[in-house]
């Protein structure tokens, strides 16, 4: 079951079936460098890969981790654009983590009931108020729909997009 609904997402999705399973692949490459590097980076880290684009956001305690982690992404095959959004700060707590997981969540559920929206495209991380949007919008009014939606929730501080049309030569 599981399978067949990963199978349906891929296939709503703005990417090909194999463009999907190569940023599978390079996420797990970039799971298994972090892990290897160092557990705190594994478990502080957050990836998002779509078309060989990598988002990295997150929290690391100094700038020498932030670069190590960009240093790491690189060399693994298939990645074409590494996007470092890693903040430096190690004040990381509990309220701030559940403030940004009630950010993501009401915007997943905004942008889910609006139907103008194709919300499969978005990928959605929030780390200290900061909102990043990532994906694939159809076109420029959508990804504006989608920024109108996180602006208009209460507790953002700021909202960062990485968000390209389907027909952006990236």
């Amino acid at each position: 079951v599981g399978g067949a609904a990963a199978a349906g997402i891929v296939i709503a999705e703005e990417r090909s079936v194999a463009d999907a399973v190569e940023d599978g692949q390079i996420k797990l490459s970039i799971v298994d460098a972090l892990f290897k590097e160092s557990e705190s980076l594994f478990v502080d880290v957050s990836t998002t890969v779509i078309e060989g684009r990598v988002l990295v956001t997150g929290e690391v305690p100094d700038a020498k981790d932030r670069e190590r982690v960009a240093e790491l992404i690189w060399p693994i095959e298939g990645v074409r654009e590494v996007i470092n959004e890693l903040q430096v700060d190690d004040k990381n707590t509990l309220t701030n983590a559940t403030e940004d997981s009630w950010i993501t969540a009401k915007l997943k559920a905004r942008i889910l009931q609006d139907t103008s929206i194709k919300h499969i495209n978005y990928s959605i991380d929030t780390v200290n108020r900061v909102v990043y949007l990532f994906g694939i919008g159809q076109d420029a009014s959508e990804i504006e729909r989608v920024y109108l939606h996180a602006r208009d929730i209460s507790g953002v501080r700021k909202i960062i997009s990485h968000v390209i049309t389907k027909d952006s030569p990236k």
